[in-house]
């Protein structure tokens, strides 16, 4: 709309050609003349703007689930959002993080290279704090990672790393896995200091601690799908009618998922002097009678009623009757 000449704009303008002080022959030659475009070849822009809105739509969805599965984790409130999308070099990525940081560096098969998942200290000790039963807070001095936390950090990193499936399932079937853990920027050369990377920066909050969680992803590794990345390809993939195929696939993983059973023989209550007195030999008293069925729990939840009995020499249990919502129905 600002290109549109108000009435006054275009009688002045007639006026001026009119007069001779405006050449429409310079106007014409201006307009053919070729707009020169100013190129950075240090920071090359190798993703386009529509590509990097679906990585953003992208990791706003990862951004949701990981703040679920997390707060669930950590039993804390976590806030999760996606900050920022850019492209830099891998040099500029490795300036701009601190240093000791924790570096998780993982696969993203089936492309192929390597890409980083850098969680920012305060909030990486903070989520460590919090998982061994701390408040939640961050040490006042940032250093380097212990085995044990090491361990600890490279199993949540992992399953914070499966929670990327989903999202980007509708643009390929990706399964990432972690590769090692480091604390130092520097001994870090995962490319070329001056290949272009994707950093997306997800802004992390628990409690009071704030902090970044950067993924950072280099083009070489996201060359081969770069024509799938636009927002069409993306919502068409995603908002595909369900086949028989995809029924069936998911038939097959609920009917192999394994599920713990449990058959609870009764239950007691002794004081912690009866616990410490008690020999081999001892009876304890229950509080179920023998007569009675023995409950079923799957999971969390009885869902059936028993006989306990013995079959091909081990102990074994008899379903008797099922267990729906605390109605018992034969």
């Amino acid at each position: 709309m600002s290109e549109v000449l108000s009435q006054s704009e275009i009688d002045a303008l007639l006026s001026a050609l009119s007069s001779g002080s405006v050449d429409a022959n310079e106007l014409k030659e201006e307009q053919t003349r070729k707009k020169v475009k100013v190129y950075d070849f240090r920071r090359p822009n190798k993703f386009s703007k529509d590509q990097i809105h679906t990585l953003q739509v992208i990791y706003e969805n990862y951004a949701r689930s990981l703040a679920t599965y997390l707060s669930a984790q950590l039993r804390a409130p976590v806030q999760m959002e996606v900050l920022s999308v850019e492209q830099l070099t891998y040099e500029e990525f490795i300036r701009s993080i601190p240093n000791p940081t924790i570096l998780n560096i993982f696969s993203f098969y089936p492309l192929e290279g390597s890409a980083i998942m850098e969680i920012n200290p305060n909030l990486g000790f903070a989520f460590l704090d919090r998982l061994l039963g701390g408040p939640g807070y961050a040490p006042p001095k940032i250093r380097a990672l212990t085995e044990i936390e090491q361990t600890v950090i490279e199993r949540i990193a992992q399953r914070m790393l499966d929670y990327l499936q989903e999202p980007w399932g509708s643009i390929i079937e990706l399964e990432p896995s972690l590769e090692r853990v480091e604390t130092n920027p520097q001994f870090t050369q995962l490319v070329s200091p001056t290949e272009i990377m994707m950093i997306v920066s997800l802004e992390t909050q628990m409690a009071d601690v704030l902090g970044m969680v950067n993924i950072c992803i280099p083009f070489l590794v996201l060359e081969p799908i770069l024509d799938k990345l636009s927002v069409h390809y993306y919502y068409s993939s995603s908002s595909q009618k369900a086949t028989q195929e995809n029924i069936d696939n998911i038939r097959h993983k609920l009917e192999n998922t394994r599920v713990p059973v449990k058959v609870i023989l009764g239950t007691t209550t002794i004081t912690v002097k009866e616990l410490l007195e008690l020999n081999i030999g001892d009876v304890v008293q229950l509080d179920r009678s023998i007569k009675k069925d023995l409950e079923v729990v799957i999971g969390q939840r009885a869902k059936f009623l028993g006989k306990p009995g013995v079959l091909e020499n081990r102990m074994s249990i008899q379903v008797s009757h099922i267990v729906e919502e605390g109605n018992e129905d034969e």
